[in-house]
């Protein structure tokens, strides 16, 4: 089987997306299936296929669209500038998966919301696709819209990315969750079919990292102290700025402990000065972005993970793969993941004082900490196991592609029929042009004459793949 698997999001980059692309590419090839990768390059100028290291570069289709999508005609895309920025990059990546082409993989296995609206629009139609969503992007907006996106019209862009939340979650043949908490959303508030939804939680190749752990590291344990370690991005939904409020206030009770935070983000000169000034500088020490986090966790004690919002963690897996005693919100997915005073404790998002108080309990009481940590192990070595995870994939993938070919079976029995005839003579018949969307939060669709006019310029002046 050709697989292509597609994100929207740039590639590689620090997140448990990426990660679950890797691992899945190489255990699909392992069982002798050829898999593709697809997404923007890392620092989302390009669109790059991967594994043929293909690339389209974004300045090349922007002047297109620009040209054709233009202010006079469709004010709505440019009313709010994430919707237009939004808009803009999912149509680059279109029209570059367009102009790679589709048609020689028998399914296409999108990781978001995003890839999976765009490529339901370019995709040939007699190949299927599945669609595994890593979240909520529209409740991930929602809390942008409050800070980093902050505007007046703010609303445009939630009607906007709850719009395209419903899409990307119907467009696939099967939309894919790692847990009952992103599906109830997607069926409440979104109202997509349950029938269109499976829920399979990740696997991973903990046989390759269990290798790492004890391996060389610069960094030194603390004598006397215990370590604890948050892993992740430095992001205001990972919520460390409650991490930090909470060890301000343990440190006034005992010095016992040294918190190493691992990741970079946009929020980590923030932190940073957050923890100046809660007297942690000799306490808190910030890692950045790491290679050798396996190492880092073998030194450890507890591990602590304080989001807001968040879904299955890769952080969370690891920890417990490593046996380590885990603190985690019960934001999102999260307590889905440990069973709260048996693999874990679970504390409320964004109450630094219960996070402080669940923290100080590990300190203090040695053989809890170590029970969990060991329960979590044990039962992490089976709940993830990276070939159950591949396994369950593969057989959602076969369902799919048989669920195709009787569609097709069923095109072709009936289009001899009388009806079929009277629909085709239907359909030939001049009518109305649909009218641009007016409302983008209403029609979120690039213009469709607009997109034919910009793929067949792209065509006529070939713009160059890079191929390295």
């Amino acid at each position: 089987m050709k697989i292509l698997l597609a994100t929207y999001w740039p590639i590689p980059h620090l997140g448990g997306v990426w990660n679950y692309m890797e691992q899945t590419k190489a255990f699909l090839e392992q069982e002798g299936h050829e898999v593709d990768i697809l997404g923007f390059g890392s620092d989302n100028t390009f669109v790059h296929l991967v594994t043929k290291d293909q690339k389209i570069s974004k300045d090349q289709l922007l002047p297109l669209l620009e040209a054709k999508i233009t202010p006079d005609e469709y004010p709505a895309i440019y009313a709010n500038d994430l919707v237009k920025y939004t808009e803009f990059q999912r149509y680059v990546f279109e029209l570059a998966a367009a102009y790679f082409g589709l048609h020689e993989y028998d399914l296409i296995h999108t990781q978001d919301v995003i890839a999976t609206a765009s490529l339901k629009r370019v995709k040939p139609e007699h190949i299927p696709m599945a669609a595994t969503i890593h979240g909520s992007v529209a409740h991930e907006i929602r809390h942008q819209l409050k800070t980093l996106h902050k505007s007046s019209n703010a609303f445009m862009a939630r009607a906007y990315f709850d719009e395209l939340e419903w899409i990307g979650a119907t467009a696939a043949d099967v939309t894919i969750t790692a847990n009952e908490w992103l599906r109830r959303i997607f069926i409440e508030e979104f109202d997509v079919p349950d029938n269109r939804i499976k829920v399979l939680h990740y696997g991973f190749d903990k046989d390759a990292f269990l290798k790492k752990l004890g391996g060389r590291t610069d960094a030194v344990k603390p004598p006397g102290k215990k370590v604890i370690i948050y892993s992740g991005r430095l992001v205001e939904l990972k919520g460390v700025h409650h991490l930090i409020d909470a060890l301000g206030e343990l440190k006034k009770k005992r010095d016992d402990w040294q918190c190493w935070i691992v990741g970079d983000g946009e929020k980590k000169e923030e932190l940073r000065i957050q923890s100046k000034v809660k007297g942690l500088s000799e306490s808190v020490f910030f890692f950045g972005k790491r290679e050798d986090l396996p190492e880092l966790l073998s030194l450890s004690d507890i591990f602590v993970l304080p989001s807001i919002l968040e879904n299955q963690p890769l952080s969370v897996i690891e920890a417990q793969i490593a046996g380590k005693a885990i603190i985690i919100s019960d934001a999102g997915g999260l307590p889905e993941m440990a069973e709260n005073g048996v693999t874990g404790l679970i504390t409320p998002a964004g109450d630094s004082e219960k996070l402080m108080e669940a923290i100080e309990q590990l300190l203090e009481n040695d053989e809890l900490r170590e029970t969990l940590a060991n329960n979590a192990k044990e039962w992490a070595a089976d709940y993830w196991d990276m070939k159950n995870e591949i396994a369950n994939l593969l057989e959602i993938y076969e369902g799919v592609i048989r669920e195709e070919d009787v569609q097709k079976e069923e095109i072709l029995e009936n289009e001899v029929s009388p009806i079929t005839e009277e629909i085709a003579e239907k359909e030939e018949t001049p009518g109305k042009e649909t009218p641009a969307a007016e409302d983008i939060t209403e029609k979120n669709e690039i213009p469709e004459k607009e997109e034919t006019e910009i793929k067949e310029e792209i065509q006529d002046n070939e713009p160059p793949i890079e191929a390295d």
